[in-house]
């Protein structure tokens, strides 16, 4: 056997091994060699190929030692040694972890570019390598890295933070879905002057394109908020440090967020103060910085803003404080609204002195902060000496009691007339202009308050059921007041608009007007035969109803007749005359004569619903219909405009965020002949005048009419004065029991005191 010390000075030598007799084919063979430097890396492999060798020579004895051996008496059956039972095959190495990364086809290119880089900084890491304790150090001191390690470990932790944000950026999604809030807006009613009437939504908000902010706007919150805000990247490192400091520990309230960051916060986060939330707003509002163009983040930021008193955006906080438009103020009032920004809770001066003096200060600051950043002139800035004191209280209130009924027609008629869906109705930014009157609205609404309390203290019992139904329409059809009840909130439904009680008497002109338009016919197949005011009918109470067959009869076999008011007789009268005096059994009979049908549709043209018009039999003549007063008003209004009807309409215009919605305004159609509608006229401002000679001037244009019906469940007055046509209506229902109209018992007045005349002439402003 060649010694090992021989290995390395004669290399062509070769090992021979024998195999020992007690050798097992199942064993294995391990040869521990010292190790030895050779020169070359020839003389490396040539040992290498001799151990080799030698292996396999020990593997070949061994194999057949195991053959030719005989089975030893006692070692089992197998003939294998007991120690070999307890052994396990071998498993083979794992690979390295090198291996297994350039393995993969992704990270070997990689892998290939890292290591030119590696390689040259492997000595300048053996150097920073930390030796613990330090050589040549004593103390304490041997425990200290040196200053290379410092330097080391800085820009380590300096690539790894630079590698995380790279990580963190790429992984930030801008949210597609901005905050439910940040997006709603609301919608806001105006008076048909132009002033607000009411507002409804969850948010006050309006927006604004950027073109219609003045620029001293803009640059006023610039200059409280972020001067730098066009060259920033989107981010204030600054900023976010104080802000993970305040979180931390107690902090001043300093703001550091750029407004790119603050739109961030307002848009797509919420307002925790956690170092997570802050640090995921810098990754978005870099992210954003690099997509949106700073004219949008600004626009979107002055929109989205909470500004105090119930208020986003600065639109509505321009008429929240100031009650004008953005687009209407100055310097002055801007750098008080951006003070705003800062905390409206600290800086409405209107709620405390503090906030007084805060304010002040700060409106103070930001001028001299835009006189800084060259957007504002010394001598502008010296004309804002004074305070702009803003209003005390928010003009844009929201709803209550009448004006619900008022934002109830004109939200209705808006989505109709606009095409607006309810979902997209609900998302607010809408303009709503209005036809209503203020101060019609006002007078009419004192007057029926008033009447309503009048009758609660002379009979509270019966006046507790009672209800007060009234509308003006103007002959083009703008609805310009209602009276819908006392308080939408409680009752819940709008008197002016509903069809509930029968027209009665109030219902005649309509009658009369189908006689004028179409004529009459006394015979089946005669032709029809017109009519004028002159032509002559039997005015005389309970006269029974002819058909050209003779009496007309109702189910129970009994004759059908009309009753007049009072139980009065007139004998032949003309239909002038009658229309005059309120005489009802004429048109009774004019109704049949004429063809209940075109008394259906001569109503209808001049603005009843189709679904309140009554059944085809005589009580249709004598106001089974039950039209609303809004209808009321507006079929009369239809006389008043020479026959031409334009259906009743609450809204004018409409505009989202500023810009016009297309409108489907009705048009006038014509309904009766002129010349019809002028007989009409003449003989309900005869009506008028015989009933109330002194309830107006003489030259005043005034005509109307009372309406009663068969079982006193209703009482009417309905006229018109000028070109403006009002519906007044006075009715009887427990809403607790059932929807069956009861009767009135005295609280509608009398023919000489009618309630409803009073309401009518005191919405009108008429002498009473």
């Amino acid at each position: 056997m060649v010694s090992p010390e021989g290995w390395g000075e004669e290399p062509d030598a070769t090992m021979q091994l024998k195999a020992l007799g007690s050798f097992n084919a199942e064993e294995t063979v391990q040869l521990r060699m010292p190790s030895q430097r050779t020169a070359g890396t020839e003389s490396e492999g040539s040992e290498t190929s001799r151990i080799s060798g030698i292996s396999e020579t020990a593997e070949k004895a061994a194999s057949s030692e195991a053959t030719s051996a005989e089975r030893i008496p006692g070692e089992g059956k197998t003939g294998r040694s007991p120690r070999s039972k307890n052994r396990n095959p071998r498993k083979a190495p794992r690979p390295s972890l090198r291996s297994r990364l350039a393995a993969d086809p992704r990270l070997a290119s990689l892998l290939s570019v890292l290591a030119g880089p590696a390689a040259r900084l492997a000595p300048y890491a053996r150097r920073v390598k930390p030796e613990y304790p330090r050589p040549g150090r004593t103390d304490w001191r041997r425990w200290l890295p040196s200053w290379r390690q410092w330097l080391g470990g800085a820009f380590a932790g300096l690539g790894l933070s630079s590698l995380l944000l790279v990580v963190a950026y790429a992984a930030t999604d801008i949210p597609d879905n901005l905050n439910s809030y940040a997006t709603q807006q609301d919608n806001v009613y105006f008076w048909s002057d132009g002033t607000p009437m009411a507002r409804t939504g969850w948010v006050q908000r309006q927006a604004m394109p950027l073109r219609d902010i003045p620029e001293d706007v803009r640059w006023a919150v610039l200059a409280a908020e972020n001067e730098n805000f066009y060259n920033d990247p989107g981010v204030s490192v600054m900023g976010i440090t104080r802000a993970v400091l305040r979180t931390f520990g107690q902090g001043d309230t300093q703001g550091g967020s750029t407004i790119t960051q603050q739109y961030v916060k307002n848009v797509y986060l919420n307002q925790d103060q956690t170092v997570r939330r802050k640090f995921t707003e810098a990754m978005i509002a870099l992210k954003l910085g690099n997509r949106m163009s700073k004219e949008k983040i600004l626009e979107s930021y002055l929109n989205t803003s909470w500004f105090g008193r119930g208020t986003y955006g600065i639109q509505r906080a321009a008429q929240a404080y100031y009650g004008k438009d953005v687009n209407e103020l100055n310097a002055s009032e801007a750098a008080f609204l951006a003070a705003l920004l800062k905390g409206a809770g600290l800086y409405d001066p209107t709620l405390s002195g503090a906030n007084r003096d805060r304010a002040e200060e700060r409106w103070s600051w930001t001028l001299d902060r835009m006189v800084d950043i060259g957007k504002l002139s010394p001598a502008e800035r010296a004309t804002y000496k004074k305070f702009p004191q803003p209003l005390k209280s928010n003009p844009l209130y929201s709803t209550g009691e009448q004006s619900d009924y008022l934002v109830e027609l004109a939200s209705q008629y808006a989505k109709k007339s606009g095409e607006i869906s309810d979902k997209q109705f609900d998302l607010g930014g809408y303009q709503i202009y209005t036809t209503f009157d203020k101060k019609r609205e006002r007078r009419l609404t004192d007057v029926v308050t008033k009447a309503r309390k009048k009758a609660l203290k002379d009979d509270p019992k019966t006046a507790r059921a009672a209800h007060y139904g009234a509308a003006s329409v103007a002959a083009d059809g703008r609805i310009l007041a209602v009276y819908g009840g006392p308080d939408h909130r409680k009752q819940g439904y709008n008197e002016s608009n509903a069809t509930t009680v029968p027209a009665g008497t109030a219902f005649t002109p309509f009658v009369y007007a189908a006689g004028l338009q179409h004529g009459v016919r006394t015979t089946r197949d005669g032709e029809p035969t017109p009519v004028t005011g002159a032509s002559p009918y039997n005015g005389d109470d309970d006269v029974p109803v002819r058909t050209p067959e003779g009496p007309y009869w109702d189910r129970s076999g009994r004759k059908v007749a009309a009753s007049n008011d009072g139980d009065r007789s007139y004998g032949q009268i003309s239909l002038h005359r009658a229309m005059a005096l309120s005489a009802n059994t004429p048109f009774m009979q004019l109704g049949m004569d004429t063809g209940l049908d075109k008394v259906r549709a001569t109503a209808v043209a001049s603005g009843l619903l189709p679904s309140s018009i009554g059944a085809r039999v005589p009580a249709l003549s004598m106001g089974s219909s039950t039209p609303s007063a809004i209808r009321m008003a507006g079929g009369y209004a239809t006389f008043a405009a020479a026959g031409e009807h334009t259906e009743p309409y609450s809204v004018r215009r409409i505009t989202l965020n500023g810009a016009k919605i297309p409108l489907d305004l009705p048009e006038p159609r014509r309904a009766v002949r002129a010349e019809v509608a002028e007989e009409v006229t003449s003989a309900l401002t005869e009506s008028f005048r015989t009933a109330h000679p002194d309830g107006a001037p003489a030259t005043a244009k005034v005509a109307g009419k009372p309406g009663t019906t068969e079982k006193d469940t209703a009482a009417w007055y309905v006229g018109t004065h000028e070109s403006v046509s009002t519906a007044v209506v006075v009715y009887r229902i427990d809403l607790a029991e059932s929807l069956e109209p009861l009767p009135l018992e005295g609280i509608a007045g009398t023919a000489g005191d009618s309630v409803p005349y009073g309401i009518w002439s005191g919405a009108l402003g008429l002498l009473g």
